[in-house]
């Protein structure tokens, strides 16, 4: 493991949330770092606070205590705005169930990131070409989310996180709506996205996909049991 600083850092991080007089832990304790350029793969049963941790590294969710550093510096307590102009440009989202805009065609949902960023129209349109290419969605682009497969949304779903050049690229269970063909080619996509230098951070409750990853953590109630590093060859 490098020993340089890591990009993503949280330390000792909690978070609880509160439903009148029930009170529930959803992280405990939790430190953790990400360097750039590695591949994790969380997992652990449902409920253990997988979903939690995701939306906190994500910056869409933030810590009840403890402190979160993003590149130096510390978000823990930044305003919803702030978290929304520090995740632009440097996290991008892959969920279970897509989440693309059913009334947007494939090229709009995969465009919408960048009209987010200000980026002018010329530059949105080579990129965007350049990213369905590559995900392999370009011949769907005037299509609805509603006329594509499972597999297909989640690629178009990708190409979304992937169109702002993030950091980092934070999946929620991708495959879980998708048969084992299917989310074989997702795994292989993040793969090819880690291979060219995009850092990976993954949740699942299968072991199905483990041998990707530089590093496995485990997570059970709410705490981050292990975490090992793969070594190859």
């Amino acid at each position: 493991m490098s020993s340089e600083q890591a990009f993503f850092q949280l330390r000792n991080v909690h978070k609880v949330y509160q439903a009148g007089d029930v009170e529930t832990t959803a992280l405990n304790d939790v430190s953790l770092d990400i360097r750039e350029g590695e591949f994790i793969e969380l997992m652990g049963p449902s409920g253990c606070g997988k979903t939690t941790l995701l939306n906190v590294v994500g910056m869409v969710d933030s810590p009840s205590s403890g402190r979160y550093m993003v590149d130096g510096l510390d978000v823990s307590g930044a305003s919803e705005s702030r978290l929304a102009e520090i995740r632009k440009g440097h996290v991008g989202f892959v969920f279970q169930s897509f989440n693309l805009v059913e009334h947007l065609t494939v090229y709009e949902n995969v465009e919408l990131p960048l009209c987010y960023l200000g980026i002018p129209a010329q530059q949105r349109r080579k990129r965007v070409r350049e990213v369905l290419e590559l995900l392999g969605v370009m011949h769907r682009a005037g299509h609805w989310p509603a006329q594509l497969s499972g597999g297909q949304q989640q690629r178009v779903a990708i190409a979304r996180a992937v169109i702002g050049e993030p950091k980092l690229i934070v999946a929620d269970e991708p495959t879980g709506n998708l048969d084992s063909a299917n989310g074989e080619e997702v795994m292989d996509m993040l793969t090819t996205l880690n291979q060219e230098g995009t850092t990976i951070l993954v949740a699942t409750h299968s072991a199905a996909h483990l041998g990707r990853a530089d590093r496995v953590l485990n997570m059970l109630d709410g705490r981050l049991v292990s975490d090992v590093a793969i070594t190859t060859g």
